[in-house]
């Protein structure tokens, strides 16, 4: 009959979360997996959801939209001819009915995941939009006010998408995204151990991560957490498994084809765990690659969200880091400042936590007035920031400088007493 189901296709469409051009690709993606030589464009799809009758799909278009909605032809609004209509029958009935048949309760089921009879929350692409956002914004929060505040935001993140999953009725495609959203936010949460000194709550999240990353078959994702792992297990005094990070990191990245900046992060981590090790020339050798992908970072196409923060002042920080294992302060300095100038004002813990660095080093080298100017510099800067990792970094400096007899140090030691409050590891 004649305008039969209207706009029932686009029904479906929008309850799976496809937009028109989200679903021509996932069209040819469902083609290329059947094996189908099928495709459809956005107009004809327009056709489709518009026109009264709506023109029929050909037969390999047919068992495509068949495949991707779980539900027969005629339930999409289309008039199909008696030869194409696909009966609910069991595959074995002895009538002959053809593989391409439904079995009656899988088609039921899919077909009840898309168009609920029953009114309940619904999880569709706006949603996963809105959750996207908030997810990302997490980076800014941590960054520019520190981690306490990041890790309350998280929790009623984790909480929303917890929910959804365990509640709600979604298609298999947002499924998917809400699994490895809940991967990445367990990734959060184990940055904010490592940053909030605890260590255990940390590797903990990390272990949930790297768990919800393997079961979407995120290589990228994975590789992420093991980078946030690295760090959690040179604090944890575990050097094997930070080195064990790092090569399967390697592994990861090789297997998704990454680009330099994501190679430029597990060469970090490398020279962390070689620094640490006292491995000096370890240490180089990973700082020399660092310096070759961060020369060719501006050729990736793409860079995930978590290795945008990465840059040459991160390399340059590294090896003053080097330098300090090997008891050369002096050597270290200029790397620190180079550091210092080249860390974005949007990554404003990262860059106190870099003058921390440079303020105790130039102490150690004998440069106490300069050394006192830098941490009064953060103090005026970290007012806002609440992280105790850069907390406890201030609270170090202020032990060392208690030692030494000048009253440069003596005065910033009693600035540093009435600035931090109860913000320790």
């Amino acid at each position: 009959m004649a305008g039969k189901g209207a706009g029932r296709l686009a029904r479906l469409r929008q309850a799976a979360g496809f937009t028109q051009g989200s679903f021509v690709a996932a069209f040819a993606r469902e083609a290329a997996s059947l094996g189908v030589d099928a495709s459809v464009s956005v107009r004809q799809l327009r056709r489709w959801e518009r026109e009264m009758p709506p023109p029929l799909p050909h037969p390999g278009q047919q068992t495509v939209l068949e495949a991707i909605f779980g539900v027969p032809l005629t339930e999409m609004g289309f008039d199909v001819p008696r030869r194409r209509v696909t009966v609910s029958e069991p595959i074995s009935d002895p009538g002959g009915v053809k593989r391409r048949t439904f079995v009656a309760d899988a088609g039921a089921l899919a077909a009840a995941a898309l168009v609920p009879s029953s009114p309940g929350p619904r999880v569709g692409a706006a949603d996963i939009a809105r959750l996207r956002a908030r997810l990302d914004g997490l980076y800014k929060t941590d960054h520019t006010a520190g981690s306490v505040p990041a890790m309350t935001q998280a929790s009623r993140i984790e909480n929303e998408i917890t929910g959804a999953l365990g509640g709600a009725a979604y298609t298999s495609r947002v499924g998917r995204e809400l699994q490895t959203m809940l991967a990445e936010l367990h990734g959060h949460r184990a940055w904010y151990g490592y940053d909030g000194g605890r260590i255990d709550h940390g590797r903990a999240a990390c272990m949930e991560a790297l768990a919800a990353a393997q079961l979407v078959d995120n290589s990228l994702l994975q590789v992420s957490v093991l980078e946030t792992f690295v760090l959690l297990a040179i604090k944890a005094n575990r050097a094997w498994e930070a080195a064990s990070a790092v090569e399967k990191a390697y592994q990861l990245a090789t297997r998704a084809g990454a680009g330099h900046t994501v190679r430029l992060v597990i060469a970090l981590r490398d020279a962390n765990v070689a620094t640490y090790t006292g491995d000096l020339s370890g240490a180089r050798r990973a700082l020399s690659r660092a310096v070759s992908h961060q020369g060719r970072a501006d050729t990736d196409a793409e860079v995930p969200h978590w290795a945008r923060f990465v840059g040459p002042f991160e390399v340059d920080y590294a090896t003053a880091d080097m330098y300090v294992r090997a008891e050369q302060p002096r050597r270290a300095v200029p790397f620190l400042r180079a550091a210092v100038r080249g860390i974005g004002g949007d990554l404003a813990r990262n860059s106190a936590s870099y003058r921390v660095k440079l303020a105790g080093v130039l102490l150690d080298a004998g440069e106490v007035d300069e050394a006192c100017g830098e941490m009064s510099a953060v103090l005026d800067a970290c007012g806002g920031i609440s992280s105790p990792r850069l907390a406890g970094k201030i609270l170090g400096f202020q032990r060392a400088a208690a030692g030494v007899d000048s009253a440069a140090a003596l005065e910033c030691c009693e600035r540093i007493r009435d600035s931090v409050r109860g913000d320790t590891p």
